[in-house]
């Protein structure tokens, strides 16, 4: 007898191939369940007032002409009302534009243009960043909160807007990036790669209706857009959002009350815990400082069970994505049975490219096996390294960019192969290891690569350390340092005794780093940073805005 179970799946995922049908069968398969609320139980929608919403939503975006292939922005902080506004968009065959809610007045205008958003969808907090002459040039800006429009432009109620079932190679939405390089890109994913994503998510970590998410990144990216909020919604689960940014007195109440079963991160969150939480208390405690000699399973045992706690109790899948995960931090995690699973991918790749498979051995410093569907290989690989430029191909790879055929030209090959830019390098089972971005490596003196994110590793791993960044500077490896708050403060800036400890913390590092890495990695000089590095959505570093001197 076939497993009603297993058959119900199977339906999913060959019949859910464009968001349109992902948005029917779920508000229909699980009409009463609910689908997403804040953590303090307001804007609770389940399945099927979910669909009630949405579909007047869509109507009343078509009685002022707003049709299929039509492009509506979304402006906000992640909460129920953002999934919403996705699904009134893309399920009736207009086209979402996701907007970062980080991003500057400028970029917001930037955005708004290159794409010819008819509507926005906006948050009050950011109200602010949308300009006037955006504004004046929209037919619909809706509170995305209330969703009552604030502007209208009564000259386009004409009842005439027609929307469409989408195809499965039909845009879907358009994301911008500008990543770690400054240069913004409109990436063009399509049904089918959002689909594709939610089946590889499933194959690699079956979720139900039962599982509780808990969403602490911003939506507009595609990570936690299509890994969180849209798979949460393909499973009949319930997503949770937060009401004010993730900070500790915000996140530790709400994973109590909530009790997650599952949630995505960026490496710079668990690393933060690490750091911040469980190493001082290890140290600070002979006992716990005699355990981590003598009976360290003991140690890993106490302080996992703590951990999961920490996290609700529940807590099985821990997604670990966007930059890479600091190799001590992962160890320890695996020695305490913490349920993370790393992967990788790209705003391009929609965006799962390489993930862990549920049950399947963990290696640290890898981010797993090519997801479901999709092949992966190296290109220009070095013969004495085995390592070379990762690309991949399957129904994951973006359309292109927005306009801009000639960049897409550049990433993506005649037989479908997107050229990722990141260097790597496979092991014998399978498991890719990512060692740095192509535009990051460093060529060293005796032409061998130097990847400035290995020596950003062994810095960081040193006490005090916050963050870093290893560039290179006049033919030299400079690093730009990031200490902890608790460990320089810059308010004592003007004493004598703030120079010395000054001094000291940068000759540490530089001695440390200088003694653990290979000599072509050396660094030849430290600056202390005063202020927090600007990162992008995932944490990462905007690396280019620190080409020219800064720090101390």
């Amino acid at each position: 007898m076939k497993s009603p179970y297993k058959s119900r799946n199977r339906f999913r995922e060959n019949n859910n191939t464009t968001l349109k049908r992902v948005y029917e069968f779920s508000t229909t398969k699980y009409a009463r369940r609910l689908a997403c609320q804040y953590v303090d139980g307001n804007q609770a929608y389940t399945y099927s007032s979910f669909r009630h919403t949405c579909d007047q939503l869509s109507q009343r975006m078509s009685r002022f002409g707003i049709s299929g292939g039509d492009k509506v922005a979304i402006l906000s902080q992640s909460m129920p009302n953002w999934t919403l506004a996705f699904f009134a968009t893309t399920a009736f065959g207009r086209v979402s534009i996701p907007i970062l809610p980080d991003s500057s007045e400028n970029e917001v205008t930037n955005i708004l243009n290159h794409s010819e958003s008819k509507v926005i969808f906006i948050s009050q907090r950011l109200r602010h960043k949308l300009s006037q002459e955006c504004y004046d040039k929209m037919t619909l800006v809706i509170d995305i909160e209330t969703l009552e429009f604030i502007k209208k432009d009564n000259d386009a109620f004409q009842c005439d807007g027609w929307v469409k079932d989408p195809q499965p190679d039909d845009l879907a939405c358009i994301i911008y990036t500008s990543g770690t390089t400054g240069n913004a890109k409109g990436v063009m994913l399509s049904h089918r790669n959002i689909c594709h994503n939610l089946r590889a998510s499933f194959k690699a970590q079956p979720s139900s209706k039962k599982d509780r998410f808990l969403s602490i990144l911003p939506i507009a990216h595609a990570y936690e857009m299509n890994v969180s909020t849209m798979y949460s919604f393909y499973v009949g689960a319930c997503c949770y959002y937060l009401p004010k940014p993730p900070t500790p007195s915000i996140l530790l109440p709400a994973m109590k009350k909530v009790r997650p079963t599952t949630m995505l991160s960026v490496p710079l969150v668990i690393e933060k815990v690490y750091k911040g939480s469980i190493l001082p208390t290890i140290n600070g405690s002979r006992i716990l400082t005699w355990m981590d000699k003598k009976t360290p399973r003991l140690l890993h045992w106490l302080i996992g069970g703590r951990l999961k706690k920490t996290f609700g109790g529940k807590l099985r899948f821990f997604g670990v994505g966007g930059a890479k995960l600091d190799p001590t931090v992962e160890q320890f995690l695996k020695d305490c049975n913490f349920p993370y699973a790393p992967g990788y991918g790209l705003t391009e790749t929609s965006p799962l490219v390489c993930n862990v498979i549920e049950k399947r051995r963990k290696k640290v410093g890898s981010v797993g096996v090519a997801t479901w569907g999709v092949e992966i290989r190296l290109d220009n690989v070095d013969p004495h390294t085995g390592e070379g430029e990762i690309v991949c191909r399957g129904d994951n790879v973006m359309l292109g960019y927005y306009k801009d055929p000639e960049r897409t030209m550049t990433v993506l090959d005649d037989q479908g192969w997107f050229h990722t830019s990141d260097i790597g390098y496979i092991d014998k089972d399978g498991y890719l290891f990512i060692k740095g971005r192509l535009n990051n490596t460093i060529l060293g003196p005796s032409g061998e690569n130097i990847y400035p994110e290995e020596i950003e590793t062994v810095i960081n791993d040193i006490e005090g350390v916050e963050e870093s960044l290893v560039m290179e500077r006049d033919g030299k490896l400079v690093a730009l340092v990031k200490f902890s708050d608790n460990i320089l403060d810059w308010n004592q800036a003007n004493e004598d005794k703030f120079f010395e400890n000054l001094e000291a913390r940068k000759k540490a590092v530089l001695d440390f780093v200088n003694r653990t890495v290979g000599k072509n990695s050396k660094i030849s000089e430290v600056n202390a940073m005063k202020e927090p590095f600007q990162k992008t959505a995932t944490q990462k570093i905007r690396r280019f805005l620190y080409k020219k001197s800064h720090g101390d």
